[in-house]
């Protein structure tokens, strides 16, 4: 646990980007596939959940994590092409929620407009 007032620190990124393969017809597809070349976003998303929730905070957006993640990847390391695709922070917070169901009350979802 981190203690309160202290800086968080850098994430663990992986030193060249797993950019996505577009393959898949369905945003659900294109997700899975993105997440299965890029498992190390859910764990940047998780970490940064449990830095947030230790500082004594009980709600997050996942929009918040996904624009942490993007500055501390850009700013880490130099490389043109990686990109969340915002269709997917949606599915992250279910993702998040199915491994933790104690996030539940920490993330707002609506439903799924598109599959």
């Amino acid at each position: 646990m981190r203690e309160k007032g202290k800086p968080v620190s850098q994430l663990t990124l992986p030193m060249t980007p797993m950019v996505e393969a577009e393959t898949a017809s369905t945003i659900q597809e294109r997700f899975e596939n993105f997440h299965t070349v890029n498992p190390w976003i859910l764990d940047a998303f998780e970490t940064l959940t449990a830095q947030w929730l230790n500082a004594g905070h009980t709600r997050l957006s996942i929009s918040t994590l996904t624009e942490i993640v993007r500055w501390q990847y850009g700013t880490t390391i130099s490389a043109d092409g990686f990109k969340i695709n915002n269709s997917y922070r949606s599915r992250y917070v279910r993702l998040m929620i199915a491994r933790n169901p104690a996030l539940a009350d920490v993330f707002v979802l609506r439903e799924l407009a598109a599959a």
